[in-house]
């Protein structure tokens, strides 16, 4: 039998967009897709922003947040479902004192090394911000390795 957790730690660390829902300052979801980046062990997903958007903005307010990873590319309808969804807390990170977030994320994608260059976020001279996610659920949906119970739920690494 396949390890759920394995697969999950594959999926969110090949993904390349998530779905955030966040909520808005009448307490209904607002969905947001975000390129990211993950540690896991502790359980941690990375994405850049601007601050001046709806998403930004709730999670200022309210830093409950959930969302999900596609792990396939999707090509036709009824095809077998793979990827992860999540539930966690959001923050804004400070613009000093994060390169090790910086490095996270530019790893991940270097096009992205400006947008987040520390020197530049210190000085105010960039538009994003990093986010970061702590994970504290995980439910893994794979039709393929589990395909008479494709709902998996998966223990969160926490610090």
């Amino acid at each position: 039998m396949a390890d759920a957790r394995q697969l999950l730690e594959d999926y969110v660390s090949t993904g390349k967009v998530m779905q955030v829902a966040t909520l808005n300052d009448e307490g209904a979801p607002v969905v947001c897709n975000v390129w990211f980046a993950s540690t896991l062990a502790p359980d941690r997903l990375y994405f850049i922003s601007r601050p001046t958007r709806f998403h930004s903005a709730n999670i200022r307010r309210d830093s409950r947040v959930a969302g999900s990873v596609l792990a396939i590319d999707l090509t036709e309808l009824g095809q077998d479902v793979r990827g992860a969804t999540f539930t966690g807390s959001a923050v804004e990170l400070p613009t000093t004192g994060v390169d090790e977030e910086i490095a996270v994320f530019a790893g991940r994608w270097p096009r992205a090394a400006r947008a987040i260059d520390a020197r530049r976020m210190a000085d105010g001279e960039n538009h994003h911000r990093i986010y970061r996610i702590d994970v504290d659920g995980w439910i893994l949906f794979d039709e393929e390795n589990f395909p008479d119970e494709p709902r998996q739920p998966v223990p969160a690494h926490t610090d």
